[in-house]
């Protein structure tokens, strides 16, 4: 029965476009050609007329420089290009003079865009490696008012020579100087000069301890022995080519002393040579467990309280490659306190052997990563696939649905019945899941043939249309919506979406069921193929924004953002899917957020309540934003959107404050597309 409404909401689609499509006779053809001559025609005239200004201007241009004006002013022109090498030379005095160029040339608006946009990639270029040396300074005396020993392990195997001591120096510039660095050595016969370095430098500092293992162990088990010669109260993770920030130890302490971290991570920063030559800056959000379950995110800077190994047990050899990832599943999974510090204060040094150059030289990680997410599933008690994603050392969780449980989609809709009939449509032929209902929420509807649709989608079992008197509220309509779901889960939908992705629902769903998420949100794209929204990030613009907006769609995003589910802060409403026990809890959305931040409010209310925010790539639509309600074009739309930031801004004033905690602080706010500031 129900393919059959769907096939005769099909024909009703297509008919509209059927009506446009008429055969054109032999009259149109005959004028149709009458018209491609007279145009013809006039290109030709354009062409010769513009032969004739040419020879004009070539002629002009001859007089002019075969002219004794001309001749008498060479030393003139000689004497300004001087002038030009001068000013160039100096660099400052160059800038001045050509940011008033650009003003006179361009006006001032474009003119501070473009320096701004020069600023930031001067930023993503900044030399890394220079360190404020008054503040490392302080930090050397600085007294914390606890004395924390970091126990620092490195397994070393056949290690390079100058990367050896690069990274045995790192550690001993560190400002905090309560550290012991533990060295299990599983080098073959045939690198004997890592033994050497080690123990020379071990004999000038007492601090740095060295074991020579009879036979190589295998990342994890040479890891296990650097754990037994371990004597600190914190454990620092560190590879054995790779370069610490002078700050590393004490920002940790911080961290420790000020907020009670039993874990902590920082941001990193990949390079090649020098440190001066960095290809990759990784600036992390704060601790969200779907990121990791999707990529190891957290990788290095890692710290962690030694009496966690009591409840977690040691490395897994069966995971080497990934042992890493799989310790910090276990250990997040026990932790009390998880800091991030957004300071990149790791150097990931990356050459064609090491993982951060090419993962493809160590194809084994893969499995063992999928191996380390399947046990943590296990662990935590959820059920689902570990598949691989579009992106290397990327993957993607399909938890196990439970049941068919239903799900209300409510469209709120006026008139533009070609956006509803597409959107309804897409739902209807492309939806794997087959436990929804639709209800279309009518909202003072002018056109005849809007009723005339709404009759047909009467007809069918699935769908009913309610009817909204009042004035358009976007919160208020879904609100009222609402009270005709029967489902146990609400997707709000906005009327002018098409569905991509058949499985769209169950993507959706799987997040829904987990008790640990309030909502879930979908990726949308523009019609163009470029990303309309890709999650929402809190403060930019002052209120929030769309992240990786007009990207297009094949992009994998910064780090990967774009195809993997992950934690954030809000999601759009235009497709958002929630538990009826969340709405309940929330009281739904907030009717004095008539059209914008709604769904935003509705997110940052549901995270109050202790819940996660999801957005996964995999459930796509397409949006076609503003074709159902035109943009914010009026005096009198324009004072209701300044009112609503400003409410928003009041209500929220301390998490604006706070900063998005899934937004690094180093990106910039004037967008959301990752720029460092």
């Amino acid at each position: 029965m129900q393919d059959r409404y769907n096939e005769e909401n099909h024909r009703h689609y297509r008919a509209e476009e059927k009506e446009r499509s008429v055969s054109p006779d032999a009259d149109a053809l005959k004028e149709k050609l009458r018209l491609e001559k007279e145009v013809s025609k006039e290109y030709r005239a354009l062409y010769f007329d513009k032969a004739k200004e040419y020879d004009a201007l070539f002629q002009a241009y001859q007089a002019t420089v075969t002219s004794f004006a001309w001749k008498m002013t060479k030393p003139l022109r000689a004497s300004l290009d001087l002038a030009k090498r001068i000013l160039k030379s100096n660099r400052a005095t160059y800038l001045f003079c050509k940011g008033i160029k650009g003003i006179l040339r361009d006006g001032p608006i474009y003119t501070w865009k473009r320096v701004k946009r020069k600023i930031c990639q001067d930023k993503k270029n900044r030399d890394w490696s220079k360190y404020d040396e008054k503040e490392l300074a302080m930090q050397r005396q600085y007294l914390f008012p606890r004395q924390i020993k970091f126990s620092i392990l490195v397994p070393l195997y056949n290690t390079p020579e100058d990367f050896l001591k690069e990274m045995i120096a790192s550690v001993q510039a560190q400002t905090y100087p309560n550290w012991e660095l533990c060295l299990a050595d599983g080098s073959d016969d045939e690198h004997p000069q890592v033994g050497t370095i080690v123990m020379q430098a071990a004999q000038k500092d007492e601090r740095i301890q060295y074991r020579k293992l009879s036979k190589n162990l295998g990342i994890s088990g040479n890891t296990n022995a650097c754990i037994e010669m371990a004597t600190g109260d914190y454990i620092a993770l560190f590879d054995h080519d790779d370069i610490l920030h002078p700050s590393a130890l004490y920002e940790n302490m911080r961290a420790i002393c000020e907020k009670g971290a039993d874990f902590i991570y920082t941001d990193e920063l990949t390079f090649q040579g020098t440190t001066k030559n960095i290809t990759v800056a990784h600036f992390k959000p704060d601790f969200a467990i779907d990121n990791l379950r999707a990529n190891n995110y957290i990788c290095h800077f890692t710290v962690f309280q030694k009496s966690l190994l009591e409840k977690v047990g040691l490395f897994r050899s069966e995971c080497d490659g990934s042992q890493d990832f799989d310790m910090v599943l276990r250990l997040t999974e026990q932790a009390q306190k998880i800091v991030h510090i957004p300071k990149p204060l790791y150097f990931w040094r990356s050459h064609p052997l090491s993982v951060a150059s090419s993962l493809l030289a160590k194809p084994y990680v893969f499995e063992s990563a999928k191996r380390a997410v399947r046990d943590h599933l296990d662990r935590v008690g959820l059920e689902g696939e570990v598949l691989d994603s579009a992106a290397l050392s990327i993957y993607r969780v399909k938890y196990k649905i439970k049941g068919e449980p239903l799900i209300s989609i409510l469209i709120p809709n006026k008139d533009h019945v070609s956006d509803l009939r597409k959107c309804i449509v897409s739902i209807q032929e492309k939806t794997s899941y087959p436990n929804y209902e639709i209800i279309v929420i009518e909202n003072n509807s002018e056109e005849e043939k809007t009723f005339q649709y709404y009759q047909f989608l009467e007809k069918q079992p699935n769908v009913r249309v309610v009817r909204w008197e009042g004035k358009f509220n976007y919160s208020a309509i879904n609100n009222f919506g609402y009270t005709f779901a029967k489902g146990e889960y609400i997707l709000l939908l906005n009327n002018d979406t098409e569905v991509i992705s058949a499985d769209w629902l169950q993507e959706m769903l799987m997040y829904a069921q987990r008790g640990d998420v309030g909502a879930v949100g979908a990726k949308l794209y523009y019609p163009d193929n470029t990303v309309q929204h890709g999650g929402v990030v809190l403060g930019v613009g002052g209120v929030a924004a769309h992240l990786h907006c007009n990207r297009q769609r094949e992009d994998i995003g910064y780090m990967g953002r774009l195809v993997y589910a992950q934690d954030l802060t809000a999601v759009t409403a235009a497709c958002m899917m929630l538990p009826r026990k969340v709405w309940e809890e929330t009281g739904g959305l907030d009717e004095s957020f008539e059209v914008a931040f709604n769904d935003v409010d509705l997110c940052m209310r549901i995270r109050q309540k202790g819940y996660l925010i999801v957005f996964t790539p995999y459930a796509e639509l397409y949006h076609y934003e503003f074709k159902s309600r035109k943009a914010d074009d009026t005096p009198e739309k324009r004072a209701r959107f300044v009112g609503e930031v400003e409410r928003f801004q009041a209500r929220w004033a301390k998490e604006l404050e706070a900063g998005d905690p899934y937004y690094n602080p180093n990106f910039s706010l004037d967008d959301a597309n990752f720029t460092i500031r």
